[in-house]
C-alpha cells in the first residue's frame, strides 16, 4: 500500500482526534505490516508549556493570556518530528496542524521535500456546535467560555484561509464532511471519499 498522509482540520471540538484514530485503525487493517505515525500538535503544546526553558515560559505566557501560539512554534511542533524520526515509509496522520495560511504553506514545502501528497479531512461543524462540545468536555483549556470564544475566533480568522488554500492546491485532496453527525456516520463518509 502506498504510504498515506492525512491531515484532520476543523473547529475545536469537531472530533478530529476521534476520526484520526479511526483512520489509523483502518490503515492498519489495510496495511497490517505498515507503520503509522500520528502527530497531534495540541498535546505537544500542552507538554511544551510545562517546560522550564525560556521558550517554554514564553509559550506558557501566551497560553495563559489565551492567545494563539506563533506560527514558527506551531510549525516546529511537527517539523522537528519529521526531521528527527520520519523514515519515509510510514503512513502519516496529523491532527491540529495548519491552523494558519503561513503554516499551511510551510507544510506544503515539507510535502514537496518528502515527495508526498496529502488528504485534508475538513470536519465542518458550526461555531455553536463547537462551542457546546468544548464546554461539555470540560478539558482544562475548555472551561472558560471567553477563552473558547477566542479559539473559535482564531479558526474563523486564521484557519479559514488555510482551508481555502488547500482547496486550490494540487498537492492536496480536500474532503469536507459534515461533522454534526454520529462518529460512525462521519467516519463512513470520510472512508467513502478517500482515494486509497
Amino acid at each position: 500500500m502506498t504510504p498515506q498522509t492525512f491531515i484532520f482540520i476543523g473547529r475545536s471540538g469537531c472530533g478530529k482526534g476521534t476520526q484520526a484514530a479511526l483512520i489509523q485503525e483502518l490503515i492498519k487493517q489495510k496495511d497490517p505490516t505498515g507503520e503509522v505515525s500520528y502527530i497531534e500538535t495540541g498535546a505537544q503544546f500542552r507538554e511544551f508549556i510545562k517546560g522550564s526553558g525560556f521558550s517554554n515560559k514564553l509559550s506558557n505566557k501566551i497560553y495563559e493570556n489565551g492567545e494563539r501560539q506563533p506560527d514558527f512554534l506551531a510549525i516546529w511542533m511537527w517539523a522537528h518530528l519529521l526531521l528527527e524520526k520520519f523514515k519515509g515509509t510510514e503512513h502519516l496522520v496529523f491532527d491540529g496542524i495548519n491552523r494558519s495560511l503561513a503554516e499551511a504553506m510551510a507544510f506544503t514545502t515539507a510535502l514537496e521535500f518528502y515527495g508526498r501528497r496529502a488528504t485534508i479531512v475538513f470536519i465542518n461543524v458550526s461555531r455553536e456546535w463547537s462551542k457546546t462540545r468544548l464546554l461539555e468536555r470540560k478539558r482544562s483549556d475548555d472551561i472558560n467560555p471567553a477563552e473558547v470564544e477566542k479559539r473559535l475566533n482564531w479558526f474563523d480568522r486564521d484557519s479559514a484561509p488555510a482551508i481555502a488554500y488547500f482547496k486550490v492546491n494540487d498537492k492536496y485532496d480536500l474532503i469536507q464532511v459534515d461533522g454534526e453527525r454520529t462518529i460512525e456516520e462521519v467516519h463512513d463518509d470520510i472512508v467513502s471519499r478517500v482515494s486509497w
